[in-house]
């Protein structure tokens, strides 16, 4: 069989908007839910959320039930092993945080290409390679792969243009939160210097043609960011919404 496509990688390609929603709720459950909500991706998280690599597994089979959504993880930091655990599981797609150089980038970059270009170890008998039924897997791999950097520090925004045309680089994302703190405006992500920083930001990758990503829980704000150019955008996480939701019922009841 030949290695199932990775239509996430070829949306961006293709210049093709893409919305996004957070999973930071462990289980299978709320991914499976979260799969068929309409959304074009889904993130995993395992840096900020209470999910544990191994339960990547049950999120990506559960998100697969749903071929019109793509499945990202971000894993807990740049680190090799974690970009094997999630990539033998067949994450096709994998986010890294706190990306703030060239080299970091690069070393990313690395951990997800096989031998002699990077230093991913060799499985044959894992979900990505469907047990072993995917044709020639270690040589065709890296085409439905897809690398994003997070790009969410003023360090980070100095090397952006470097950390962009990385080889290996397929997308750059900004993260709002991380980027406020760096700026001494921390959790402010609205205030105009942190916007004005964001924008900026988007409109340099877009000048580079990179694809540029972003979270945007405002929809105004959202709206603002796919103008600019950003190809996909996180406009919602499972656990606000819940949150929201139960806030609102219980008001409704005050």
């Amino acid at each position: 069989m030949k290695n199932p496509k990775n239509q996430f990688k070829a949306a961006l390609a293709a210049n093709q908007r893409q919305l996004g929603i957070w999973n930071t709720v462990g289980g299978n459950s709320v991914p499976e839910l979260l799969g068929g909500a309409g959304f074009d991706w889904v993130l995993v998280d395992c840096e900020h959320a209470a999910v544990e690599t191994v339960e990547v597994l049950p999120a990506l089979q559960a998100i697969g039930q749903h071929p019109e959504t793509s499945a990202v993880v971000r894993v807990a930091a740049n680190d090799p092993t974690l970009f094997k655990r999630v990539l033998d599981m067949g994450a096709q797609t994998v986010m890294v945080p706190y990306v703030q150089t060239a080299a970091e980038a690069a070393a990313a970059v690395h951990a997800m290409r096989y031998g002699p270009q990077g230093m991913r170890g060799m499985a044959g008998m894992t979900r990505a390679t469907r047990y072993g039924k995917v044709d020639d897997y270690f040589n065709t791999a890296e085409d439905e792969l897809c690398l994003i950097v997070q790009v969410e520090t003023l360090n980070g925004l100095k090397n952006l243009d470097a950390i962009a045309q990385t080889d290996g680089v397929n997308a750059v994302f900004i993260g709002p939160a991380d980027l406020s703190a760096s700026m001494g405006l921390r959790g402010q992500m609205t205030h105009p210097d942190v916007d004005k920083a964001v924008s900026d930001a988007i409109n340099r990758l877009v000048d580079m043609d990179i694809p540029a990503g972003v979270m945007a829980l405002d929809p105004d704000v959202a709206d603002r960011y796919l103008a600019a150019g950003a190809s996909f955008v996180a406009v919602a996480v499972d656990l606000v919404l819940l949150a929201d939701a139960v806030a609102n019922v219980r008001g409704r009841f005050a």
